[in-house]
């Protein structure tokens, strides 16, 4: 999620080539044909392909050696503050999502990694949006912190809008009305969960409409619940079941003699 929907990131007309082509790949949960796209031997090109395959890990829980090795080249090509800043970033996250996938315990590196890049990437600069949001999901979902992640998330939030980030946006939205619907707030946690989905939808982020389907479900009255579920189950058998952590979600519950 590090190469989010800002102008010259392929999202938006008159971008670059090359950065609509790795986008239109990433929408539709193509990671690593993306990241073949990417040139060899650069710190820009080598921290957008880790981003990529680290989001894969997340994304369907395979490729971690793959990421890991990506990550290490990012590292070592870094130079300035900001770029080491960014390979943090990464590193914080494909920790965290090794975490949470149950893959191994690395939260004391997640946690190391994140405060790492805080210390590189001052305020106001564009990608500490993306690490406050990332600060967030470790203090939502690692820490069981959910006030922490709420503050996390409103800073993002605010950079992301601050900054035309506007995928990073739909997760801001998402993870702040997930919050909402935990402490019983439901209709700002419909509003957050339809803003999120209205901008997926607008962007083609394919891979990230059916669990913004879901969520909004989750906040909804029947039949409305129902139907957003059975588009996003659609969805979800278009991608063959990736993002592979929402199947659980999605499946029906067995049925009771």
């Amino acid at each position: 999620m590090a190469h989010s929907a800002m102008s010259g990131n392929g999202t938006t007309a008159g971008d670059d080539p090359l950065q609509t082509a790795v986008w239109r790949l990433r929408s539709r949960a193509c990671w690593a044909d993306a990241a073949a796209l990417l040139p060899a031997g650069t710190a820009a090109g080598s921290a957008q392909r880790a981003a990529l395959l680290v989001e894969r890990c997340l994304y369907t829980e395979q490729g971690w050696q793959e990421a890991e090795d990506a990550l290490r080249t990012a590292e070592a090509l870094a130079h300035s503050d900001e770029e080491r800043g960014a390979a943090a970033c990464e590193r914080g996250h494909l920790a965290y999502a090794a975490t949470v996938h149950r893959v191994r315990d690395r939260v004391d590196e997640a946690r190391a990694a994140l405060g790492r890049a805080a210390a590189l990437i001052p305020p106001g600069a564009p990608g500490r949006a993306l690490l406050d949001f990332r600060r967030g999901l470790l203090a939502e979902n690692l820490t069981r912190a959910p006030q922490a992640a709420r503050a996390a998330y409103r800073r993002a939030h605010a950079a992301a809008a601050e900054h035309s980030d506007t995928l990073l946006l739909s997760f801001t939205w998402r993870h702040l009305a997930g919050l909402a619907l935990r402490d019983g707030e439901v209709a700002e946690a419909r509003r957050g969960f339809a803003e999120s989905l209205r901008i997926r939808e607008e962007l083609g982020y394919l891979v990230g409409t059916a669990p913004a389907l879901a969520s909004l479900a989750d906040a909804e009255t029947e039949p409305e619940a129902s139907r957003l579920r059975e588009e996003a189950r659609r969805l979800h058998r278009l991608l063959g079941g990736v993002p592979t952590w929402l199947t659980r979600h999605l499946t029906p519950p067995a049925a009771t003699a």
